[in-house]
């Protein structure tokens, strides 16, 4: 995994397990699971939007933000990045 994502998912670890104040991550966190899966189909929305006739720089930044709601909910959930990427790794051995 790059250390992009490690460093967002430890992030998001420590604003769950130490909540700053005004921070966007607890507003989520805060809000529970119903509201951060509302936020990851909203963003998988706008990223079919954005690949179907704007530019790939809004496709870079609607990804991201998916991205960024999909770790959200998995530091929710308690699964770990590596997690997913064994699945992954699973998955291309077949």
């Amino acid at each position: 995994m790059s250390d992009i994502l490690d460093k967002l998912y430890f992030t998001l670890i420590d604003r769950k397990q130490n909540p700053k104040p005004g921070s966007y991550t607890n507003s989520l966190f805060d809000a529970g699971q119903d509201e951060i899966v509302k936020k990851v189909g909203e963003e998988a929305i706008e990223v079919i939007i954005a690949a179907h006739g704007q530019t790939d720089q809004r496709l870079i930044e609607e990804t991201s933000d998916l991205i960024y709601h999909l770790w959200v909910l998995l530091a929710w959930r308690g699964v770990t990045p590596e997690q997913v990427l064994a699945e992954l790794e699973r998955r291309h051995r077949k």
